[in-house]
């Protein structure tokens, strides 16, 4: 049995108990104020304490409680018993049993044990009679219980509805910021490895031909490697912390100068223009910019076969990026490059269109909002 269970099945215990007792007490005070009622004995006792002891088992059978507490108020009535607090244990059973859902079965109860009652009036020994007074009240009663127990199962309801929805886009954001993360590690893992592949190459080809020449490309070898490493501390920090927050600098759109920097390090004639000055840029819109421009220039070194590359970046109601090489073109590979850069784009609201130039090369145009999704 977990915790919680034990807790609710203490504290159906404990209500009982005093519910119990408030009876008990309460049923002799009663009696004190109706001599003309028969006087409390054994068995009146039995009737007051049944109630209470089906309450502690109302969690798991709420209609038994109701139907118990029900009965033992109508036989102690129908008796002659002085009326007191017995009808408390009835009162909670049903508020209880509308919680649980049990919303029909319980106004068929009510009505049902209405005419009990009215039973119970004509056999009682000590009555005048049936009280159309006192039917009335304990009509009226008997359904304004079960309103309210209806008015507080609703408003329950609305709150466990508005904290799953709460819940709900917790865990949609949480999802979200994992695909981000996944998406982030891809672009910047494939990027460095493939600096990381061609570098080694080189060095490879230098080693016995120039092998003055093989420290620039093992410098960019520790350099992507390096690189890599931090993306990949910074990640596991991220999840680490449980925040949604980066944990270092996001890249943004002056650091693509670097990056085409870095890719031309690798052989690759890389060409870069950006318009300027630059409109105001929201910090969402410009890392997804620079993944998209990481991604297409990661693209070019692994599968194009390409000598040479351009990059333009300008700005006409939006950002716009245009990745265009001289390889051998083609359909691209399915993969989780280019769609990854369509869903980062769709993400802020934008577009990327990606394929074959006429003659030859490859073309990667994406466009985004300045200010991210609307």
């Amino acid at each position: 049995m977990d915790g919680v269970t034990a807790r609710s099945k203490s504290w159906f215990v404990a209500t009982a108990v005093l519910v119990a007792v408030f009876q008990v007490f309460g049923t002799f005070g009663a009696s004190n104020n109706q001599p003309d009622r028969r006087s409390i004995d054994a068995l009146a006792m039995g009737l007051v304490l049944l109630g209470p002891a089906a309450l502690a088992l109302r969690d798991r059978w709420p209609l038994v409680a109701v139907v118990t507490s029900v009965v033992a108020a109508q036989v102690y009535i129908g008796i002659g018993y002085p009326y007191g607090p017995i009808f408390v244990s009835v009162v909670i059973a049903v508020f209880g049993a509308v919680q649980r859902g049990r919303r029909r079965k319980i106004w068929v109860i009510v009505a049902v044990s209405f005419a009990g009652f009215v039973v119970a009036s004509f056999v009682d020994p000590r009555s005048d009679g049936f009280g159309w007074v006192q039917a009335t009240l304990v009509a009226g009663w008997s359904s304004l219980v079960v309103a309210v127990a209806e008015v507080v199962r609703l408003k329950r309801e609305q709150i466990n509805q508005r904290e799953d929805a709460a819940r709900q886009v917790d865990a949609r954001r949480a999802d979200e910021q994992r695909l981000r993360l996944a998406q982030d590690l891809h672009d910047v893992l494939a990027h460095n490895i493939s600096q990381i592949n061609v570098q080694a190459s080189v060095a490879l080809h230098l080693l016995d031909e120039q092998p003055e020449n093989v420290g620039p490309a093992l410098a960019s070898i520790k350099q992507a490697s390096s690189d890599a490493l931090g993306e990949i501390r910074s990640a596991l920090d991220l999840l680490r912390s449980d925040t949604t927050a980066p944990v270092s600098p996001a890249p943004t759109l002056a650091d693509v100068d670097d990056l085409v920097t870095t890719v031309g390090a690798s052989g690759l004639m890389v060409s870069f223009d950006a318009a300027e000055p630059a409109p105001p840029v929201s910090a969402a819109v410009q890392l997804a910019a620079y993944r998209i421009v990481q991604e297409a220039l990661t693209n070019v070194v692994r599968h194009s076969g390409a000598c040479s590359a351009s990059v333009r970046v300008g700005y006409d109601d939006g950002v716009e990026i245009e990745i265009v090489d001289d390889g051998h073109g083609g359909v691209p590979t399915p993969g989780v490059g280019i769609a990854g850069m369509r869903e980062r784009a769709r993400s802020m609201g934008g577009t990327v269109v990606a394929g074959p130039v006429v003659g030859g090369g490859f073309r990667v145009s994406a466009r985004l909002p300045c200010g991210g999704p609307r």
